[in-house]
C-alpha cells in the first residue's frame, strides 16, 4: 500500500497502536476447495469494542467480494478501499457474510492458500488470511474457528484445519466434505488447511493430565518411512513442556504436515503445524546430523508455541519476539537437554555471531521491540529471533531458575487467551521474583551490541585483583544516543601459574557505563575467564596475550569459555595476518596440538574448537574489510594447521572412523564431526592421498553426514575425483529434492577460484527454479554468504545475486526480500566493492514493480552508509 502524499509504502509505527474497535468472537468458513477456483465463504460474528466505534474495516489485499450479506440479507451499504473492505454496521452486533473465488495454484507468493506438490495448503503468518477472505486480519482479533471444506475425493482424500475433527461424510459427483472446530481463540494468522493425498504416521501421547492425544505426521506415502524421528521429537516435546514449563496440550489431536514449497521452516497454526519438508523428513541415507538435529529443535519449537505463541499470542506484529524470543530460548533448553549443552551453545552462539550481530552493525538494525516497518515478514529476523532469545536467557540467569519458572507461570496464567505484549512478560518477571528489571527494557528498545571492554589488575602486596569494566553501544539507524545496558556477565579467575580457579564465579550485573569488581584472596596473577557461557549477547574486548588465551583453551573449566578462548586466540592471529600479510602460528598450533590430543574431551567439542572462525567473522573485527585477504590469511593458517598436525589429524580421523555403522547418539555424532573436520585439514595439508581418503570415505558411506562431509572437501579441492563425486552424488539423488538442494549448497559454497563461473552456470540447470524457496536458498543464499566468490572484484557476484533477486522478487517478494541483506552490508568493504554493491542495490530499487518487501529492504540498505 502507497502513502496518498508520498507515494512510498505506508510505514507502520507501533505508537500508532489503536484496540480494534470490533471483535470477532466466532467465525464459520466453508471452502469448496479446487486448484484454479476455490469459492470461500465466511461468516463473521462481529461485536462493537467502542461506542465510537466507525465502520468495519476487513482487510482482503487483491480480492474482490462476490456477495456481502449483513444479518442475512445482501446489503451495498460496502466499499473497497485499498484492498480494505468497509461496512457501515448501526448495531452493536451483526453477522457478516462475504464470498470470494481465489485461485490457489496461482498463488506464488505461497502466502494464503496455494498449491504445492499436489496439495492444496495455507500460510498466514504474518498477514496471508487477508488473501483467503474479508477479515479484520490483525493478531489482536481472537475468535474461535468452525471449518468445513469439500473437495474431489480422488484428488483431495484428506482434509484436515485446526482444532479437532467433528464430522465427514461423502456427497455426489465424487467429492466428500470434513468439518472442523477449533475451541480456542486464536488469531487469524495461526488459521489453517491441507488437503491432498496424504498418509500419516501415527502414535498417541498421553498428557499428565491422562489425556490420550492423538499424534499424527502428514506425507506423501513415498516419504512416510522419513517421518520416525520427528514423531520421536514431537512425543520427546511434549513431555519436556511438561515436566520443565509445566504446559499440557489441550486438544484432542496434533497433526504435522510436510510440504516442499515453504517460505519459513515450519508454522505453529493450533493443532495443524504446517512445515517445510526439510524440517520433517530424514534417514541416514539423506538427512546430515545436523537434519536430524534441526528437525528435532524446529518441531520442538513449533509445538512449544501451543503456549507461547498461541495460547498467550501477541498483541500487535511489535511484539513478534514475545512469541519467537521466547520460544527459540525454549527449543534451545530442548535441544540442550538431549545431548551435549556445551556444544549446542557453542552451536547457538556461532548461529548469532554469523547472523545477528552483523545485522546489528549494518543498516538494517532494529531492536528486539521495533518501533515500525513497512513490510512485517521483513522482521521475522535474527535479532527478533536469536537476540530475543538472548534476552530471554538473561533474564533467566539474572533471577535463577526457579523464579524464572514462577515467572513464567505467571505469565501463561495471567495473560492465557489473551494477545500480550514484550512488556507483559517483563512484568510476569518482575511480579513473580521481586526483582526490578526497569532497566533491563533497554534489551527491547535499543538496537545494537553492546561492547564490553575488560582488564584486570592484581595487586599482589593485598591479595586483590580489581576488574575494569566499560561498555559502549555504537548508534545505530534512528538511534545516535544509547543508555547503558544491564550486562549479566559470569566471571572466574584462574591462576596463571597453578591454573587452579581462584575462587568461584561470580554473576557480576553491570548497570553503568563504567565498573570495578573487587577479588580478594588472589595469591597469584590471575588469567580472566569472563562472558562464561556467553552469558550476554555481547563483544568483549580484552588485552589478553596469546599465552593467557593458549592456557584457558586448555583448562578453563567452562567448555564455553574454553572454546572463545581457542577462538580469540585464531582471531588476534588472523586479524594480524590479514593486516601485514604475516602472523606468527605457533601458538594458535600448540593449542589446537593439545585440544586435540586429550582424551578426557567429548569429541564434538574437539570439533568445535578446532575451528577456525570463518571468513565472515574475521571481517567482523576489521575496520575494512578485503575479502581476498581474509581468505588468504584464513588460508595459510588452516594450512599450517594442517601440516604441523598432520598426523594427529590422521590419528583423530582414524578414530573417529572406527566407530561402527550409523546411530544418531551424541557420541556417534560427535565422531562424525571430528571426522569431517579432520578430514578437512588433511586436505588442507596438501598430503597427495587426500582426495583418495575423501573419495573412498564418500563412496564407502552409510549415512548422508560423511557422505557430505566427503563431497565439500572434493568440492573444495582441485582433484579429479571431484567431478566424479558431484556426477555419482546427483545421479544417486537428483529425484529427492532436498538432497539436490545440498548438491547445490556445496558448490556454491566452495572455495574454488572458479565458484562464480560455476554457480552462474548452476543456475542455468534444469533442477534450478526460483519458484522453490529452498532451491532459491540454497544456491543464491548459499552463495551470497561465500565471502570470497560473492565479493569477486569485478562485481559480477553481486550483479549474479541481484539479477536472481529482481527475478524472485516477481514470484515471492518474501523470500527476495530475505536474501538481500548481504548486498545491504556494502559500507563494510573495500571502496571499490562498496560502490558496486550501491550499485546493485540501485538497480533493485529502480526496478517497476518492486514488492514493498525487498523496496524495504533496498531502500534502507542503500541509507546504511
Amino acid at each position: 500500500m502507497l502513502d496518498a502524499n508520498t507515494g512510498q509504502p505506508t510505514i507502520t509505527r507501533r505508537d500508532d497502536y489503536r484496540a480494534p474497535e470490533w471483535r470477532v468472537p466466532e467465525i464459520a468458513l466453508d471452502f469448496d476447495l479446487d486448484p484454479s477456483a476455490t469459492r470461500v465463504r465466511a461468516r463473521l460474528e462481529v461485536v462493537r469494542s467502542t461506542a465510537d466505534a466507525g465502520p468495519l474495516r476487513l482487510d482482503g489485499g487483491e480480492l474482490k467480494p462476490l456477495a456481502v450479506r449483513v444479518d442475512g440479507v445482501a446489503t451495498d451499504a460496502w466499499s473497497l478501499e485499498r484492498g480494505t473492505l468497509v461496512i457501515a454496521l448501526s448495531g452493536d452486533a451483526h453477522v457478516v457474510e462475504t464470498e470470494v473465488v481465489i485461485a490457489p495454484e496461482a498463488n506464488t507468493q505461497l502466502m494464503g492458500l496455494y498449491a504445492s506438490g499436489g496439495l492444496l495448503c495455507t500460510q498466514c503468518e504474518a498477514e496471508g488470511f487477508r488473501r483467503i477472505t474479508f477479515f479484520p486480519d490483525r493478531p489482536d482479533i481472537l475468535s474461535r474457528y468452525r471449518v468445513r471444506m469439500t473437495a474431489d475425493r480422488a484428488r483431495f482424500p484428506v482434509l484436515l484445519a485446526n482444532g479437532d475433527p467433528v464430522g465427514s461424510g461423502d456427497l455426489d459427483n465424487g467429492r466428500h466434505w470434513a468439518e472442523w472446530h477449533d475451541p480456542f481463540p486464536k488469531p487469524s494468522y495461526l488459521f489453517a488447511l491441507v488437503a491432498g493425498d496424504l498418509v500419516a504416521n501415527r502414535a498417541t501421547f498421553t498428557t499428565m493430565g491422562g489425556r490420550d492425544v492423538q499424534l499424527g505426521i502428514w506425507v506423501r506415502a513415498r516419504d512416510l518411512a522419513k517421518t520416525a524421528h520427528a514423531l520421536d521429537a514431537l512425543k520427546t516435546a511434549m513431555a519436556w513442556d511438561e515436566r520443565v514449563y509445566g504446559r499440557e496440550y489441550d486438544l484432542d489431536v496434533f497433526n504435522i504436515v510436510a510440504v516442499d514449497d515453504f517460505n519459513f521452516g515450519a508454522m505453529e497454526n493450533k493443532g495443524l503445524n504446517i512445515f517445510n519438508s526439510r524440517y520433517i523428513l530424514a534417514d541416514p541415507d539423506t538427512a546430515t546430523d545436523y537434519d536430524y538435529d534441526a528437525i528435532a529443535a524446529v518441531v520442538a519449537h513449533e509445538y512449544f508455541h501451543n503456549w507461547s505463541g498461541n495460547r498467550v499470542t501477541c498483541r500487535d506484529w511489535f511484539q513478534l519476539s514475545l512469541k519467537e524470543g521466547f520460544t527459540v530460548y525454549r527449543d534451545q533448553q530442548f535441544s540442550a537437554d538431549q545431548g551435549s549443552a556445551a556444544v549446542k551453545r557453542i552451536e547457538d552462539v556461532r548461529s548469532l555471531r554469523a547472523a545477528q550481530f552483523p545485522e546489528d552493525a549494518g543498516p538494517l538494525a532494529h531492536p528486539v521491540r521495533p518501533e515500525s516497518y513497512i513490510e512485517i515478514s521483513n522482521f521475522y529476523t535474527a535479532t527478533i529471533y536469536n537476540k530475543g532469545a538472548e534476552v530471554i536467557r538473561m533474564m533467566a540467569t539474572m533471577l535463577g531458575a526457579d523464579k524464572f519458572r514462577a515467572g513464567t507461570d505467571h505469565y501463561f496464567d495471567r495473560f492465557d487467551g489473551t494477545a500480550a505484549t514484550c512488556e507483559d512478560f517483563v512484568a510476569s518477571m518482575e511480579a513473580a521474583s521481586g526483582v526490578d528489571l526497569a532497566q533491563f527494557r533497554h534489551w527491547y528498545s535499543q538496537a545494537g551490541t553492546p561492547r564490553l571492554s575488560a582488564s584486570i589488575d592484581h595487586d599482589p602486596a593485598t591479595g586483590t585483583a580489581t576488574l575494569f569494566l566499560a561498555q559502549t553501544l555504537a548508534p545505530t539507524p534512528g538511534q545516535p544516543v544509547k543508555a547503558p545496558m544491564v550486562l549479566p556477565v559470569r566471571v572466574k579467575l584462574f591462576g596463571a601459574e597453578s591454573g587452579r580457579p581462584l575462587g568461584d564465579e561470580r554473576l557480576v550485573v553491570m548497570t553503568e557505563a563504567r565498573e570495578a569488581v573487587t577479588f580478594t584472596g588472589i595469591d597469584e596473577p590471575p588469567l580472566l575467564s569472563i562472558n562464561r557461557q556467553f552469558s550476554a549477547p555481547i563483544i568483549i574486548e580484552t588485552d589478553r596475550p596469546a599465552a593467557e588465551l593458549a592456557q584457558l583453551s586448555a583448562h578453563d573449566d567452562d567448555p564455553f569459555a574454553r572454546y572463545e578462548a581457542m577462538q580469540q586466540l585464531m582471531l588476534d592471529t588472523l586479524v594480524t595476518s590479514v593486516a601485514d600479510g604475516r602472523g606468527a602460528h605457533d601458538a594458535v598450533i600448540a593449542a589446537v596440538r593439545e585440544t586435540l590430543r586429550n582424551p578426557a574431551l567429548d569429541p564434538a567439542f574437539v570439533a568445535e574448537a578446532v575451528l577456525l572462525p570463518s571468513e565472515s567473522f574475521i571481517g567482523d573485527q576489521l575496520p575494512v574489510v578485503d575479502p581476498e585477504a581474509v581468505f588468504r590469511a584464513r588460508d595459510a593458517l588452516r594450512g599450517e594447521l594442517g601440516r604441523a598436525l598432520e598426523s594427529d589429524w590422521r590419528a583423530a580421523y582414524a578414530k573417529a572412523s572406527a566407530d561402527g555403522p550409523f546411530e544418531y547418539t551424541p557420541q556417534a555424532k560427535g565422531l562424525r564431526r571430528l571426522k569431517t573436520v579432520a578430514l578437512g585439514y588433511i586436505a588442507a595439508s596438501g598430503a597427495g592421498d587426500a582426495a583418495d581418503i575423501a573419495f573412498r570415505q564418500f563412496e564407502a558411506a552409510d549415512n548422508m553426514t560423511d557422505r557430505q562431509g566427503a563431497l565439500t572437501t572434493l568440492a573444495n579441492g582441485m582433484s579429479n575425483t571431484r567431478v566424479a563425486a558431484l556426477d555419482i552424488f546427483y545421479n544417486r539423488y537428483s529425484d529427492n529434492p532436498l538432497v539436490l538442494d545440498k548438491w547445490f549448497s556445496t558448490q556454491a559454497l566452495s572455495s574454488r577460484d572458479d565458484t562464480l563461473d560455476n554457480v552462474i552456470e548452476l543456475a542455468r540447470h534444469r533442477d534450478f527454479t526460483l519458484a522453490n524457496p529452498n532451491r532459491a536458498r540454497a544456491l543464491v543464499g548459499a552463495f551470497s554468504v561465500n565471502q570470497r566468490a560473492f565479493h569477486a572484484a569485478d562485481g559480477r557476484g553481486y550483479r549474479f545475486v541481484a539479477d536472481q533477486l529482481i527475478a524472485l522478487d516477481r514470484l515471492n517478494p518474501q523470500t527476495a526480500a530475505k536474501l538481500l541483506p548481504p548486498l545491504g552490508r556494502w559500507q563494510r568493504f573495500t571502496l571499490d566493492r562498496a560502490e558496486r554493491m550501491r550499485a546493485e542495490l540501485t538497480r533493485i530499487l529502480e526496478t517497476p514493480g518492486l514488492s514493498r518487501d525487498t523496496f524495504e529492504q533496498a531502500s534502507k540498505s542503500l541509507g546504511g552508509g
